[in-house]
């Protein structure tokens, strides 16, 4: 083997494995895919039990 094929092969090799791991672009994600939606807390029913009139009874008589 002389000095000008070792050259040759190191660069086919480099390249070949460069083509192996970027040869293609990655699959497309779906914006569907990206998005988790749920709640940030867990819904509190006596936070949300407002009455008018209780607070009238607490605060006015």
């Amino acid at each position: 083997m002389t000095q000008t094929e070792r050259t040759e092969t190191a660069p086919d090799a480099a390249e070949a494995a460069r083509r192996a791991r970027f040869g293609t672009l990655p699959e497309r994600v779906r914006v569907e895919d990206t998005v988790e939606e749920r709640p940030a807390t867990v819904p509190d029913p006596a936070r949300d039990a407002y009455s008018a009139d209780e607070w009238l009874v607490r605060y006015c008589l």
